[in-house]
Formats: structure tokens, sequence, C-alpha cells
């Protein structure tokens, strides 16, 4: 009859010193942990070798990481069972080691996990769980890629451990995903009513599944804040008015008045009046209204028209702007009557700030959407590597992901401040805008 072996917690226990030994001898390293501090001594043939290179001092910089991330694992074992040999009746007791893995650099490499037992169960080992925690992934791969390095070449752009892995396209993309699904979760469900917002901006950019309408606040300091995003088939009121709902879900304060800056959507207008009433203050972007201007006229005309408008928006006082430009519109007549028409369709709406009188440096900044235009400026250099966009969702993870990378690069808008003139104009009532006026 032929006799079976089972292994035991001894053979385990042999197995893992002389891996150990094998590991010291292979490496040359010596290392020592005593009363929770490393000790790792380096024989005299490699330390003479540090001065004739430094790809040796980057391979033992990565090594001794993984030296610590072990001694970090047999402190915690110790702690909990106790000397080895030693350990008591109540104590979990040492069951081997397993294949397992930490994320170092970017990358999954192998590491042998201790284990513990009690009671028939397995003990988890705290610092194993952190040491391969999937937002350590997850915080480095989308670090790599906020940064321009592509899924296709996370491989080639990380450099160290010739056994590690996960660092494949496909794992990156598992991993990016999950990162800036969280990221969109944070952006969508962060709360709005700490901000004192005097402004609202909301613009929005195609892409080739979705339209994405994006909200960006203006406090009474001047500091910019993504507010949120909402996606759609087409940039409709029913869109925008998604966006609005969303933001007055999260704690927008309906009891403050908002000066609300579009571009020359007829339906951002029309959602803003079904959610804020008919005297919302809306600015629409006389850079929009120039450029549908021109669009209408011949070449040989578009300069002279891009002037007067110029000349007319520059103006300080309402009245004289306002002069100016339905002298545009008589002019504009005699050459073309679609022009002429683009130009009064919403012309009040253009010269909102004008009739605010407000200084013109606040006045210029706050009569175009090029406070957020430059947000999408930067999400689309962040996005370039993207060759496909796959669906809505995909989107709306890219989009509001890259606008948390942007809005860490936010300035205070210029003509800042100035911005208690407008709050005084909003709310006159505050005591915050008044004193600030008076100082």
């Amino acid at each position: 009859m032929k006799e079976t072996y089972t292994p035991t917690a001894g053979d385990a226990r042999q197995k893992t010193t002389a891996n150990r030994e094998r590991t010291e001898e292979r490496t040359g390293w010596e290392q020592r942990l005593e009363n929770g501090r490393l000790t790792v001594q380096l024989p005299l043939p490699m330390i003479e070798a540090l001065a004739d290179t430094s790809d040796v001092i980057e391979r033992m910089s990565r090594e001794v990481g993984l030296l610590i991330a072990k001694a970090v694992l047999d402190d915690e074992v110790e702690r909990k069972a106790g000397a080895r040999h030693g350990r008591t009746p109540e104590a979990p007791y040492r069951w081997g080691c397993e294949d397992g893995y930490l994320v170092f650099g970017g990358q999954k490499v192998p590491l042998e996990r201790p284990r513990l037992r009690q009671g028939g169960k397995e003990v988890r080992l705290e610092a194993y769980g952190r040491l391969k925690a999937p937002p350590r992934m997850e915080g480095a791969v989308d670090n790599l890629v906020v940064r321009g390095v592509s899924t296709r070449n996370y491989q080639g752009a990380v450099e160290g451990f010739l056994d590690s892995y996960g660092i494949r396209k496909s794992s990156v993309s598992r991993h990016f995903v999950a990162a800036s699904a969280k990221q969109l979760a944070e952006l969508c469900e962060r709360p709005l009513s700490a901000l004192k917002l005097a402004v609202i901006v909301l613009d929005g950019k195609v892409y080739e599944e979705a339209t994405i309408i994006v909200g960006l606040g203006i406090d009474e300091t001047g500091r910019k804040h993504v507010l949120g995003l909402w996606d759609g088939a087409t940039e409709s009121a029913e869109t925008a008015g998604g966006l609005l709902k969303d933001l007055q879900r999260r704690g927008l304060d309906l009891e403050r008045e908002y000066l609300f800056v579009i571009d020359g959507s007829k339906a951002l207008a029309r959602a803003i009046r079904a959610q804020f009433g008919a005297d919302a203050l809306i600015q629409r972007c006389q850079l929009h209204k120039r450029r549908n201007v021109k669009d209408h006229l011949p070449k040989k005309w578009q300069g002279v028209a891009e002037q007067r408008l110029k000349v007319a928006y520059g103006l300080r006082e309402y009245e004289e702007a306002r002069a100016a430009l339905q002298k545009a519109v008589q002019w504009l007549r005699t050459i073309s009557e679609g022009a002429a028409r683009s130009l009064e369709e919403g012309l009040e709406e253009t010269l909102t700030l004008h009739r605010l009188g407000l200084p013109d440096v606040l006045r210029k900044t706050l009569s175009s959407t090029n406070v957020i235009e430059s947000c999408f400026s930067h999400v689309e250099h962040l996005t370039r590597n993207v060759k496909r966009w796959r669906d809505a969702q995909m989107v709306r993870r890219w989009v509001g992901g890259m606008l948390l990378v942007a809005e860490k690069k936010f300035r205070r808008v210029r003509g800042h401040k100035s911005m208690p003139l407008l709050l005084n104009v909003l709310c006159p009532q505050s005591a915050v805008a008044v004193r600030a006026v008076e100082a």
C-alpha cells in the first residue's frame, strides 16, 4: 500500500526559511528586523559597484523597497502570532506562505505573503491589504494617463521589475476605468451648499457619442469651481435643465441671485428661465455673437463688421453701446438681412453687464464664456490619446476626471477685486457685499 504524505506547518516554516536564505544568497543582502527596525547589510563588492554605475543604485532602491515591504509583513506576523516557536494557545499560528503581490511604482510585483490562521479561519494581514490595495494601482495609472501616457504605451513608460505584471493595455484600461469612475462620482456628488456663488457659466462640448454640458461657478472672491456635468444627445433645454436640477439637488442656494453666462444657445437661456424665473440675469457671450454675425457675411465685409461690433461692445456706458449696436444692425441690413437678424436676436442679453455698470476688467472677463472654454481646452489636451469614444458613459468619465485635474490649476478670474460690486447688484441686502464695497 502506497503511503501518502501530508505537509505540516513545520514544513511550511522550513520552506519559508529556505526561500529567505536563497534570496539573500542570490542578492548578497542580509536583513534583520529587531525591535521594529529594519537593518540591511551589503557585502563589500556591491558597495564598490555603487561608484561604477547609477543603474545599480536604481535597481537596489527597488529591491530595498521589497525588503521593507517584507519586513513590514514579518513584523505584523510577529506582533499577532508572537515569536517563532513561542506562541500562546490563544494567538494565531503561522501557516506557511503563498504567492501574492504588492503595487510598486505602478506595477504589480510578486511577493510571498505569510499566512496566519486561528480557529480554522484565515487571519487577515492589514499591511498586506494596504500594499496591494486597488487604489494604489488605480492612482498610479490615473497619474500617468493624465500626463499623456496612453494605456497602450503604459508598459513602456514604467521602468521597474522584470517579473512585474498588470501593466498591459487591457489591465491598465480596467484600472483607469475604475479610477475615473470614482472621480466622476466625486464630482457629481460633492455638495454645493457651502459655496458662495455669484456667477454660473454654462457651456456644452460635442463628442462622438454625447453632448456634455458643464457648469462652472465663480464665488464671491473670484475663485472658480467645477459644479457638475450632464450629458444628452444635443445641447437642448432638457439637457441643461437636467444639470440645473442636479445642482439644486446637491445644495445650490436657490435664495441667492446669480448671473448666468452662456453662449448664444437659446436652449440654455430657456432652461435657466424655467428653473430660476423669467427675471434671471443672463449674459450672452459677445464673442459668440460676433462670430455668428460674421458667418452670415461675405468675406470682404467680415473684417469691417468685426471691428464695428468690437468697438460697440467696448464702450463703457450701456446707452452708448446699445446705440452703436443698433447702428450696426441698420448697416448690416444693407449687406445681409441674415446678419442683421442674427445681431438683433438676444441683443439685450449681450449687454447685461453694461446695464449692471461693472468695471471694465470684470465686464470683459464675464462678457464671454472664455472662462469655461479654457477648461474644455485643457480637457481636450488631456484626452488627446483617446482614439474612439465608445459610449456616453466613457465620455462622462473622461471629461469628469479631466475637469477635476483642470480645477487644481484654476486661478481667480481677472477683475476679481471688483466682485463685491457684482454682489451688491445681485444681493443689495447682503452685508458682506456692502462692507466689501465700502472698503
